[in-house]
């Protein structure tokens, strides 16, 4: 079992939720266009002035940044944390998007 902020979930139980999220939903089921990175699940308002201060305002740089790290797990919620302070669980969230969308389009 995996420990998230303030509660533990199961990966199966995190995969579960995020799949049923209508914003999961609605990203990964069109192209991602000209998108925010506000579109992608688990990032919250500042997390997306975070990653925009740092150059990441479209969902198509952060894409960008997922393949350079080789859509490596662990590099890619790494990197989140340093860049713009994302915790774990929101780290993965965003990571499941991108790789399911990633699987779907490319």
């Amino acid at each position: 079992m995996k420990r998230f902020s303030r509660f533990s979930l199961t990966s199966q139980q995190l995969d579960i939720m995020t799949r049923n999220s209508e914003k999961y939903l609605d990203f990964v089921n069109t192209p991602i266009g000209d998108k925010g990175v506000d579109a992608l699940p688990g990032l919250s308002s500042e997390l997306c002035k975070a990653l925009s201060a740092n150059g990441y305002n479209k969902a198509w740089v952060l894409l960008g940044q997922f393949l350079l790290l080789k859509k490596r797990k662990t590099a890619f919620i790494l990197w989140m944390k340093d860049i713009c302070g994302a915790n774990r669980y929101q780290a993965v969230i965003c990571y499941q998007c991108l790789l399911e969308w990633s699987d779907m389009f490319m």
